[in-house]
């Protein structure tokens, strides 16, 4: 079978970034760091492909970001595709090239991310000045099926693309000061609509 040498070894210890703990015992780690051994563990065999279920599970914050530089790291230094299975969606947004949903146990949807989201509308939160003044206009101008909510000085609407600027034109024009437009378009919004 397969016999790593002591320089393969410190090598895949080094890359998961616990190469000056190469002596200590695993039960002394961390459970990030133990996270790393196994990691390192998948590596030593040079791998095209490697399975990660649900790899920054337990971890604390800094930890999450410790790994998912790592991922980075194998994915686009040492050119390893890295299957990542995640309940954690935003770190899936953030990782991920590629993508799939899967719902009871069915393929729901699968391709780019990137290209997948684009096609989602966006949910477009407006800060203005004048909350209610803003709200009739909106109404006025045929957007009462886009209205999501209204709280405090914000207005947020489900918006296409090429309605975000029309909307804050039609705002201004109306004398409203319009301080914020921030859109949200997220992996967790698709995958509720899909869910």
């Amino acid at each position: 079978g397969f016999k790593a040498t002591k320089e393969q070894i410190m090598e895949v210890l080094e890359l998961v970034g616990i190469a000056n703990r190469a002596h200590d015992k695993v039960k002394t780690f961390s459970h990030g760091m133990k996270q790393r051994v196994g990691i390192a563990q998948a590596l030593i065999h040079q791998p095209e492909l490697i399975i990660l279920d649900e790899p920054t599970t337990g971890l604390d914050p800094q930890g999450m970001v410790e790994m998912r530089k790592l991922i980075r790291k194998l994915s686009e230094e040492k050119n390893i595709t890295i299957l990542l299975s995640s309940h954690i969606l935003n770190e899936v947004e953030m990782l991920a090239n590629r993508m799939v949903i899967i719902n009871k146990g069915k393929v729901i949807v699968e391709g780019s991310v990137n290209e997948l989201l684009s096609t989602e509308e966006l949910k477009v939160t407006f800060e203005v000045d004048d909350i209610m003044k803003a709200k009739d206009i909106l109404l006025k101008n045929g957007f009462s099926n886009n209205l999501e909510s209204t709280f405090e000085n914000t207005i947020t609407l489900i918006l296409s693309d090429t309605q975000v600027s029309g909307v804050n034109l039609i705002l201004v024009n109306e004398g409203i000061a319009v301080s914020k437009v921030l859109p949200k378009r997220t992996l967790e919004e698709y995958f509720l609509n899909l869910t």
